[in-house]
């Protein structure tokens, strides 16, 4: 079953200041290395399966993941010389009736 669990007063409060905090121009200048390191991260995993390794040993392991890095790099370079706009940020279903409501 399915319990509804219910924060103290402070964890609410911090909560809140966090999220309010997130939402400024200083945080998103300071969360912007590590956005683009998730970013390129995410990319590996999904163009290349990076999660699993082919090969056996950590030399071989670190070779297939320089090439990796190697192919997003080329792969980028390429989109930005054919003038390939950046896809934008993925909005949830919820958010996107937010979006249609108003």
């Amino acid at each position: 079953p399915r319990i509804i669990g219910l924060q103290t007063r402070d964890l609410h409060e911090a909560l809140q200041t966090m999220r309010m905090r997130q939402t400024t121009e200083e945080f998103r200048k300071s969360y912007a290395p590590r956005a683009g390191i998730e970013s390129t991260h995410a990319q590996a995993i999904r163009r290349s399966g990076l999660r699993r390794t082919r090969y056996r040993g950590f030399a071989k392991a670190r070779l297939q993941h320089v090439i990796t890095a190697v192919a997003i790099n080329l792969l980028r370079i390429a989109s930005w010389a054919n003038g390939t706009p950046l896809a934008h940020t993925r909005c949830s279903h919820f958010a996107a009736l937010q979006f249609h409501a108003v």
